[in-house]
């Protein structure tokens, strides 16, 4: 997978903040020279170094979920040197305007990190397994579903890393960092006895130190109270250039003897395939290489990528649509008291795509209020671009006002599963659940607020592919702000809603948590209504009381829990999405593993009789 800044002749790659700066300085130091630099945090990420007044300023550029690349606060661009062309026009928060690169030195070559010399073929093995792909759909797959699955795979990326050894002892490890020389900084990593916990051992002065590694609920690596990384590597690395804690810089990798850095195998906890015997209407599986049936996967759809993935169809992108574009069938999927939903197909520039077009309704007496209304979520909705979440296409202002978004053509969750029960394993449950999970955190990452999550605002594009829709109530924060409190009531799902939101109006990501857990419990009951013998103005006293919604029918234990988690009474102390998605996604293939060892050992069986 290319690097999107490995062409630019200012990026530098994996270089410290001490190295770019001094590379400015021999540049210069003049105003507004700036160069790219690979950021060691955030996985695709980059840092923008650059002078002002003879001071140095480094600026985090993070890649988003949906492949652009923004400075915190700033706006989303296609790419890093579209960022710095807009910065070069625009200061826009930096603290000057970008005038002139510091380009690399003749003879300074670009330099790789050290999860860029492994990623690759790990995402490789990662997709040829997952899917069973060779030659040219295993390319295309990989292109796809690489910005996907990279993070999945920096998570396990350690255990490739000639300083880890698992399974080894204290006494252990210090037998192995005595052998042959003991200069300061000789490390290694190893597992504790604690299932996934781990331990950085250092020499120094001839002594051994030992430093326990935490690992927190949303997924961070750290030395207590040091700085946190996504990826135990990503801390390694970093105590190579600062000690944080630890009493000296980690310098020369005891090496463990038998793991072969840019060699590498599957994840551990990945299923040989991922087949199912169930599938719903609207598409139709296709032959896998070995002659198998296997199902459509969410990279297999036409509404996986953005309709925007071409760089040129992004210049063209607007707010407003052109009607002559838009083509409007008579099929009606759905209506409500304001509107109602059309099949329709927008033509863009090099294809065309099947989309649902909300239709505000000509008679409505409220028509100047519903239509701010519809606005306002087109304006929600337009700044979203995730695999996960209804994407809007755009707006259309002719006859009527149109809203058009992607198609999701399985409908409503709820409906789908009540309809078709016998149909629906709970791991295909859990698989669904786990891609709300994806969207939602998503969502929380980019400090939006849902306010009516539920299984009915969960779309289907088929029986294995879930998208988040309808945002009519959802609210973009201000980056500093932890939550949003409505001045007003209206009609609100109240089933749905955490404490807070029902006794002091106030939402954030953790009171869309906890809509997640009931969401959840709707999924494993295939389709039913949450507190059924309640009135709205009930379920609030059944919360203080301590008393939840019961355990689903076959519903996992570990699911259960994870809704429990989710119905924690005081905010603070429920779980982020950035941990449900982290425990739904370990959840999913430890049950994707069993159903596919079940699956073989019936088929074997089947054989041998």
């Amino acid at each position: 997978m290319p690097d999107a800044a490995g062409h630019l002749p200012f990026y530098y790659g994996s270089i410290s903040r001490a190295d770019a700066e001094e590379f400015l300085k021999l540049a210069g130091m003049v105003d507004g020279m700036f160069l790219i630099r690979q950021c060691l945090r955030t996985l695709g990420g980059y840092v923008l170094s650059m002078v002002f007044n003879l001071q140095f300023y480094h600026y985090p550029v993070e890649r988003q979920l949906s492949g652009t690349y923004a400075i915190l606060g700033g706006k989303p661009h296609c790419g890093p040197a579209e960022l710095c062309e807009y910065y070069s026009k625009d200061a826009d928060g930096l603290c000057c305007i970008l005038r002139r690169p510091c380009n690399r030195p003749s003879g300074v070559e670009c330099q790789p990190g050290i999860f860029d010399n492994i990623r690759d073929n790990m995402i490789r093995e990662y997709v040829r397994q997952a899917w069973k792909l060779e030659g040219d759909a295993l390319e295309q797959a990989i292109i796809s579903q690489a910005p996907q699955v990279e993070k999945l795979i920096a998570s396990i990326a350690h255990e490739k890393m000639t300083w880890y050894h698992s399974n080894t002892s204290r006494d252990e490890a210090e037998r192995k960092l005595y052998s042959g020389a003991q200069p300061d900084g000789k490390f290694l990593i190893r597992e504790r006895k604690e299932s996934g916990t781990f331990a950085l051992s250092v020499v120094y002065g001839k002594t051994i130190y030992h430093y326990k590694i935490e690992h927190d609920k949303s997924g961070k690596y750290s030395i207590p109270e040091g700085t946190k990384f996504d990826a135990l590597w990503q801390l390694v690395e970093y105590l190579k250039l600062k000690c944080d804690g630890v009493i000296t810089a980690l310098r020369e990798a005891c090496p463990n003897g038998s793991t072969s850095a840019g060699i590498c195998s599957a994840p551990p906890s990945l299923p040989k395939n991922r087949q199912a015997s169930n599938h719903c209407d609207g598409y139709t599986p296709e032959p896998s290489l070995g002659g198998e049936k296997s199902r459509i996967l969410p990279m297999d759809t036409s509404v996986y990528d953005s309709p925007y993935s071409d760089p040129e169809e992004v210049k063209e992108r607007k707010v407003f649509l052109k009607r002559e574009l838009l083509l409007i069938d008579e099929v009606e999927l759905g209506a409500g008291n304001f509107a109602f939903v059309k099949k329709g197909v927008y033509k863009m520039k090099k294809r065309q795509i099947d989309v649902a077009i909300k239709i505000l309704k000509m008679e409505n007496e409220n028509q100047a209020l519903v239509k701010d209304e519809m606005m306002k979520e087109a304006e929600i909705m337009h700044q979203l671009d995730n695999p996960y979440i209804v994407r809007m296409i755009g707006v259309c202002q002719a006859e009527c006002l149109m809203l058009v978004m992607e198609m999701a053509s399985a409908g409503p969750l709820n409906k789908f599963l009540s309809s078709k029960k016998d149909e629906v394993p709970v791991n295909n449950i859990v698989e669904l659940m786990h891609q709300v999970s994806l969207g939602m955190k998503y969502l929380e990452e980019h400090n939006f607020v849902h306010r009516d999550l539920a299984a009915r605002n969960v779309l289907l594009v088929n029986q294995h592919y879930a998208k988040i829709s309808d945002f009519g109530l959802s609210k973009a924060l201000a980056l500093d702000d932890n939550y949003y409190k409505a001045r007003t009531g209206g009609k609100w799902p109240l089933k749905w809603y955490a404490p807070e939101c029902i006794q002091y109006k106030k939402f954030s990501s953790r009171s869309d948590v906890w809509s997640y857990g009931i969401t959840m419990w709707e999924a494993f009951t295939y389709g039913q209504k949450p507190y059924k013998k309640l009135k709205s103005t009930e379920v609030l006293g059944f919360i203080q009381r301590n008393e939840r919604l019961p355990c689903p029918t076959d519903c996992p234990k570990e699911m259960y829990e994870l809704m429990l988690d989710c119905w924690t009474f005081k905010m603070q102390d429920r779980p982020s999405f950035e941990n449900v998605e982290s425990r739904m996604r370990i959840f999913y293939y430890s049950v994707a593993e069993k159903t596919e060892g079940a699956s073989s050992a019936s088929a074997n069986e089947n054989t041998e009789g």
